[in-house]
């Protein structure tokens, strides 16, 4: 029979590490809100609003509605004919107007504007929307809308809204559709959007400044171990990637390829710019999927004597691999990433550098991302192009799929060779070279997002936020000169403690936004800590601390120990996070299982389901024609041979849950993104 990993029991779960954990961590998390957002839905009816409430497992929905209060403005343009065609001039100057008023109405809103002298501004913006695309507004719709005289037919057209109202800055819960909270996340919280190029991300700045906390620290850590920074072309010769066989046929059908080094004027006029054909290349160029084989090509002129090695670089790039099907962070054309490569005298110094990195991406993720990964090794047919061994960190996703988060390659001399890359060693005899690969990308900020956050939004480790605090100060009465004195300088000294305890700290003192709306905004973007600090605290001598989870309620701390009490504070909320993600790895992992137990838990354990089948660890003879037979049954990949428990051989004596064979390794298997 199944049985899960649990803190309490199942004491062959040594290899993760977790089972010194001697009580169970309870979990909750409190969401409390003082308003709710505002957002204006350009070509409809009303505006909505929503917001989850209360704890991560309850979402509830609060929606006002404001009917267009000129109904004869509405079937004046409703009523037209079928508009002539707009010139590009023309959409230019209503995409300009519109997108002014939508502003416009947002700073109204925020402002605290009534129903009734907004309506005439959202009645404007819709005819603006109407004039550029007369489809944009339903006639049918309008006629419910007339006819809405009492509370089942306004709730009845309010229904019919749902769907595109969802796509404003409601957060789908988990446990209704698992992807879609994750999407969900990613837009309402600013992290990225989807770029004209398909396939491809726009990274949004707040997105962008978690993947600067994530870069640094790992620059650091990479420097460390001994690797410079350098960067190659992002083009490399197609000849470059034939010299390798493996290598190309594990990246062939994902390669993006330039042929024309210019455009030209369609001579016929029919299709714009074309490809000029006398500009076709003579070797075509590929976007680099990955660097192994332009940094080989450079490391035959860097590399004579035994003296040049080891031979470390590192560059943080962009890559191309073309994806039919993706997802935001975690699969994407185009993402960003760093690649180290290393070339050595020996073998067991080259096995030994991969091994070494993929420790320091273990340690990045528990230490800055509060996130607990599996070291293991991948399966033959799972490993890197052209490498002779691949090891892998997988961490644990809140729905139990699991997700890679970072690889370390054993190269063996397949590149040296096929580049001709040879030294020169102290007895003077030429030596072939050994080489690494090793990586981690954007995918861990999608990691990030499905490891803590919740249905109220993104929640980040403080080591790892890009604002750890933000401080929202409440003004005094406009003719209270002496308070906004006093409150000004508690301020001012306030965030100089904090910057001195090195806090990243923003004060939010937009006067167009109300409070209520700025925290509901930083709770959203996952901020740690919010101080709130107001006329009345400030006479008291204390500011009122609210944590993004964690601890339920407000804590009031003197404003003389606010630096101290937020460190501390940040430190046990880092450790909380850390605690949940560890008994919740524990607790997602399944031993003792039979294949068929683990197909029917699989058989419908998609991405969309909260929570799911989680993964399975299990022994296992390595082959890779049943591999794939199990790929195919149940979609379920290994997602490595877990390092701890082979090297403490917990598959001897056993069968191959699969086979029946005698066992090679245990093996974690199990979906993943």
């Amino acid at each position: 029979m199944s049985s899960r990993v649990s803190v309490r029991k199942t004491s062959t779960a040594v290899w993760l590490g977790l089972l010194t954990m001697t009580s169970t961590l309870t979990i909750t998390r409190a969401f409390q809100m003082r308003t709710f957002s505002r957002t204006i839905f350009f070509g409809r009816r009303h505006s909505g609003c929503k917001c989850p409430v209360a704890s991560n497992s309850v979402s509830r929905k609060n929606t006002i509605s404001s009917p267009i209060a000129n109904p004869s403005l509405m079937s004046r343009y409703m009523s037209q004919t079928v508009p002539s065609p707009l010139s590009e001039q023309e959409k230019a100057r209503l995409e300009t107007k519109i997108k002014e008023k939508g502003d416009a109405i947002r700073t109204m809103k925020d402002n605290g504007i009534s129903k009734e002298d907004l309506a005439p501004h959202v009645a404007e913006l819709l005819e603006l929307k109407a004039q550029l695309d007369p489809s944009s507004v339903d006639p049918q719709k309008n006629e419910i809308s007339k006819k809405g005289n009492n509370r089942n037919n306004h709730q009845s057209s309010k229904k019919n809204n749902e769907p595109a109202e969802a796509e404003s800055d409601f957060i789908t819960p988990r446990s209704e559709n698992y992807s879609k909270w994750y999407n969900d996340i990613i837009r309402v919280c600013d992290l990225a959007e989807v770029s004209p190029v398909r396939g491809c991300m726009v990274i949004k700045p707040w997105g962008m400044s978690i993947w600067d906390q994530i870069r640094n620290d790992l620059d650091a850590r990479i420097k460390d171990h001994g690797a410079d920074n350098a960067y190659f072309p992002l083009l490399i010769p197609k000849s470059f990637l034939s010299k390798e066989a493996e290598h190309v046929d594990g990246f062939a059908k994902e390669c993006a390829v330039v042929t024309h080094h210019r455009l030209t004027a369609d001579p016929s006029g029919e299709k714009g710019l074309i490809a000029d054909p006398e500009a076709e290349l003579e070797d075509p160029l590929i976007i680099r999927p990955t660097s192994e084989t332009m940094i080989w090509n450079m490391f035959k002129k860097w590399i004579v004597s035994h003296r040049d090695l080891p031979l470390k670089v590192n560059q943080w790039a962009n890559v191309m691999r073309w994806e039919m099907r993706t997802r935001p962070f975690l699969r994407t054309s185009e993402f960003l990433w760093q690649e180290g490569h290393t070339a050595h005298a020996t073998a067991e110094g080259a096995l030994d550098d991969s091994k070494a990195m993929l420790d320091q991406y273990a340690e990045l993720c528990e230490h800055l991302l509060a996130m607990p990964v599996v070291k293991g090794a991948k399966s033959p047919s799972e490993r890197f192009a052209g490498a002779e061994e691949t090891f892998t960190i997988e961490a644990l996703m809140q729905n139990g799929w699991a997700l890679q988060s970072g690889t370390s390659h054993f190269l063996g001399q397949s590149f040296g060779k096929a580049f001709d890359v040879t030294f020169q060693d102290a007895k003077g005899k030429q030596q072939d070279v050994w080489g690494t690969s090793w990586g981690v990308s954007t995918r861990l900020i999608g990691a990030l997002i499905m490891t803590h956050s919740d249905d109220a939004g993104l929640v980040l480790p403080p080591r790892v936020a890009p604002v750890q605090v933000v401080v929202v100060p409440i003004p005094p009465k406009k003719n209270d000169e002496e308070g906004k004195v006093a409150l000004n300088d508690a301020l001012d000294k306030l965030v100089v403690d904090l910057k001195g305890a090195g806090l990243r700290v923003k004060v939010d003192d937009r006067d167009f936004v109300r409070n209520g709306a700025k925290y509901f905004e930083w709770e959203r973007k996952g901020v740690p800590l919010r101080i709130e600090l107001g006329p009345r605290d400030v006479k008291g001598g204390f500011c009122v601390f609210k944590y993004r989870a964690g601890s339920e309620g407000k804590e009031t701390v003197n404003l003389g120990e606010a630096a101290d009490a937020a460190t501390k504070g940040l430190n046990d909320f880092q450790k909380y996070l850390l605690d949940a993600a560890k008994e919740r790895l524990a607790a997602g992992v399944n031993i003792n299982t039979t294949y068929e137990e683990m197909k029917k838990a699989l058989e419908s354990d998609e991405a969309s389901m909260y929570p799911g089948a989680g993964l399975f660890l299990v022994p296992w003879k390595c082959d890779a024609t049943n591999e794939e037979k199990i790929k195919e049954e149940c979609k379920a990949t290994i997602r490595c041979y877990p390092t701890d428990v082979n090297e403490m051989g917990m598959a001897e004596g056993k069968k191959c849950f699969y086979s029946g064979e005698d066992a090679t390794h245990m093996a974690l298997f199990g979906r993943a993104f």
